[in-house]
């Protein structure tokens, strides 16, 4: 089951065009969970609707490929439900991203911290709740119809966990092929949009001895634990 969990978690990124880029992934126990996939974040302020769905989406790829399957779910996905709760709550409360909320923004209460009146009604409480819930099942249902059009990458995934117990970008793309989307360096990133049609986004010369010496640095990752 943790195979094909951390299988799911992985090809969903592999597909998705604002999922990090894949760095490992394992079913080594590591802490409290029994596998993790890790990914290179980029330094990033800012989320489109779109981007936060992305990774909505990837963190849910665990428990679609469990019910996928297995036709049944484990306590594995725990932690990735958390994840995403706090995404969706986040959308709809925090940065006004829901048509039906509008454009208002309350704090949510940090964990631990009492919480105290809320600064709307009760009504509103409802809606967010409804919306909120709207937002999970909709990335939900994406993710369902990614993995279930991808099953047999999933399980090309799976099996070679089972055999290798860890797998680097090298293994997903030799099994999976590249992404279909392109990948670009920060410095790419940072300089597109800013000049013409006909824009040189090339890494400049003096930057290039850099950056080769920063890819052999042990990169920041993310980690999804399962």
């Amino acid at each position: 089951v943790v195979a094909y969990h951390e299988a799911g978690h992985a090809v969903a990124g592999w597909f998705l065009e604002h999922a990090d880029p894949l760095l490992k992934v394992s079913i080594i126990p590591r802490g409290k969970g029994l596998g993790y996939a890790q990914y290179l974040p980029k330094e990033q302020y800012l989320y489109s609707t779109e981007q936060l769905l992305d990774r909505m989406c990837m963190t849910l790829g665990g428990r679609v490929s469990e019910q996928i399957f297995f036709g049944r779910i484990t306590t594995g996905a725990q932690d990735d439900l958390s994840k995403v709760t706090k995404s969706a709550y986040a959308q709809v409360v925090t940065f006004g991203m829901n048509e039906k909320v509008g454009n208002v923004s309350f704090d949510l209460p940090r964990e631990g911290e009492p919480t105290f009146d809320k600064p709307y009604s009760e009504a509103t409480a409802q809606l967010i709740d409804e919306q909120a819930r709207d937002v999970i099942n909709n990335a939900y249902k994406r993710t369902f119809d990614l993995l279930t059009k991808h099953k047999e990458d999933v399980e090309k995934i799976a099996l070679r966990l089972l055999e290798k117990e860890v797998l680097g970008r090298e293994d997903m793309i030799e099994l999976l092929g590249p992404r279909p989307f392109k990948e670009k360096s920060t410095y790419e990133e940072f300089v597109e949009g800013t000049g013409g049609d006909t824009e040189d986004t090339s890494l400049p010369k003096g930057l290039k001895g850099l950056q080769e010496q920063l890819e052999e640095e042990d990169p920041p990752t993310n980690t999804i634990p399962t």
